[in-house]
């Protein structure tokens, strides 16, 4: 599921996978950090709801200050991540995944996006498995503080 027909390994990131790389959360940070690298080598393509980007941006600034969201916003425009936008039909299939599913707002778009880009979403949250083979997940481990 989670290859296109060229055979190239796609990816979609969750926020929690963004933050784990952005703060060095061990060993997360390290599998999201070759994902990149692959997606550096053109080797895998790598995409991220603009909505979860969101998640990242005000975690970041409500862990660690404005400017810390700044950094990471212009971190972001360095790495192999297409950002994808949220129109009305991408909204409406990931509301239906947050109603069919149990899943929080922001998570029904990771995985709508992931399930439309025939990807593994990159994720540390267990949630997800509540989709069954709909979804591949790329599991990272938990963060615990």
């Amino acid at each position: 599921m989670a290859a296109s027909r060229s055979g190239i390994r796609r990816y979609v990131l969750d926020a929690n996978a963004l933050i784990g790389f952005f703060d060095g959360r061990q060993p997360a940070a390290e599998r999201v950090r070759k994902i990149l690298s692959e997606a550096n080598r053109n080797q895998v393509s790598v995409w991220m709801s603009a909505i979860n980007w969101g998640e990242v941006y005000y975690t970041e600034w409500r862990h660690y200050g404005e400017a810390k969201a700044q950094e990471a916003e212009m971190n972001l425009q360095r790495l192999p991540v297409v950002v994808v936008e949220a129109d009305r039909d991408r909204a409406t299939r990931a509301a239906a995944l947050k109603q069919k599913h149990n899943l929080g707002y922001a998570d029904g778009f990771a995985a709508e996006l992931a399930i439309d880009r025939k990807a593994w979403l990159v994720t540390a949250d267990p949630e997800f498995g509540r989709l069954g083979k709909v979804l591949s997940v790329f599991p990272l481990p938990r963060f615990e503080k």
